[in-house]
């Protein structure tokens, strides 16, 4: 799982094999399957109604975004394993929450980073408002956050324990 502090990125070592093979992927064959793609396209002729051109360029700079943004994660990434205690909400737990104290309204997700999209299970950012209120609340404390409307909802902590995958 991740925690992003300053700019700091931990994840599990999985979790960083399987984004630094993706970067390499995105710079190696995926980048001269692109090339490809773009001058198979020129060749078509006029470049200004070349739809094919113009995706494969789009497609290029989407693959460029993307390499970009692993590796400032990659630089930034820090390797370590996910909590083993249980009773705290960190990056790398699975949390179970309840709405406004209502222990039937309820909702659990693994409190990590998005790049963890893969998880059989929904995934909240530390970062995100809900997220970032539960952060480090230990189990049966309560706290609150505020909606994307402005309007603030409380929560409490039900349960909190290491993401086992």
């Amino acid at each position: 799982m991740t925690q992003t502090s300053d700019n700091v990125t931990w994840l599990t070592q999985d979790a960083y094999d399987r984004l630094k093979a993706e970067l390499e992927y995105l710079q190696g064959p995926y980048r001269v399957e692109i090339a490809k793609k773009i001058e198979a396209a020129r060749e078509e002729g006029d470049l200004r109604e070349n739809g094919g051109y113009h995706a494969a360029k789009e497609e290029q700079g989407k693959m460029h975004a993307r390499a970009l943004q692993l590796r400032q994660l990659l630089e930034n990434a820090q390797v370590g394993t996910a909590p083993t205690q249980s009773g705290m909400a960190a990056p790398g737990t699975v949390v179970k929450i309840a709405f406004d104290g209502d222990e039937d309204d309820t909702l659990e997700f693994l409190l990590g980073s998005r790049e963890e999209s893969g998880a059989p299970i929904e995934v909240y950012s530390p970062q995100s408002p809900l997220g970032s209120a539960i952060n480090g609340r230990r189990v049966g404390e309560s706290t609150s956050y505020e909606l994307p409307n402005g309007k603030s909802i409380a929560v409490k902590l039900l349960s909190a324990e290491p993401y086992t995958g």
